[in-house]
Order: structure tokens, then sequence, then C-alpha cells
């Protein structure tokens, strides 16, 4: 016997149709979905803490933190800018990346109880 599904079909229509109804939309739960996959790295999570404590750092700054080479955090940022949880803006020949309200929301939400977070 599996626990995963019912054996016995036993529909609550009217209460599944309104489910149904006011279920979140398609495009909405793919740009979620898409936003979670974003920060689902723990280099990407590294990276984001860092902008939330750190407020607008290059890829330069955000390398140094995270130890790890400039070429793959600039992948990382692609990736978290793609997603809408990071913004940039070029100053110079520097790009310079912030949080979005977006990437703040969401890192909280990933992160949870601070005191959970730790080993």
């Amino acid at each position: 016997m599996s626990e995963d599904h019912c054996e016995l079909l036993c529909l609550d229509l009217p209460r599944a149709e309104a489910l149904r109804r006011s279920r979140l939309d398609v495009g909405a739960a793919a740009i979620a979905a898409e936003r979670q996959a974003a920060l689902a790295d723990p280099t990407r999570l590294t990276v984001t803490v860092a902008l939330r404590d750190g407020g607008e750092l290059c890829v330069c700054d955000l390398a140094w933190v995270v130890e790890r080479s400039d070429k793959l955090v600039s992948h990382h940022m692609r990736r978290l800018r793609t997603a809408g949880l990071v913004r940039a803006r070029r100053e110079g020949k520097m790009v310079m990346y912030s949080l979005t309200a977006a990437g703040e929301r969401l890192l909280a939400a990933a992160l949870g109880d601070p005191q959970e977070a730790r080993p």
C-alpha cells in the first residue's frame, strides 16, 4: 500500500472545483519556480546574503566574498538577474549588483529563522 495516494475516489467536487478556479496562474507559477530555482544553489544563496548585508557590490567583491572565480560569479549573477532577484547597473567598466525587492523577500523566506540556518 502506498501512502502517497488515495485508494478510493472520494472527490469533494464543490471544494475541489472552487480550488481549481482559484488556483495559481500557470505563468505566475513558472515565474515563482524559476526564482526559487535560481536561489537553490549554495553559491547564489551566499551571494544574495552578501548583497543583502553589503548593499550594492561588483563581481570582484562578490567573488572575493564567496571565494569563487569572477567568471563563475558572473554566471551566477546572470542567473539571478534573469530571475529578477538582482538588478545590475554599469558604472564605467564595472557592473554593480543589488538585490531587488523580490530577491530580498525570497532570500528572507529561504533563510527562515536565522538560528535554524546555523550548523
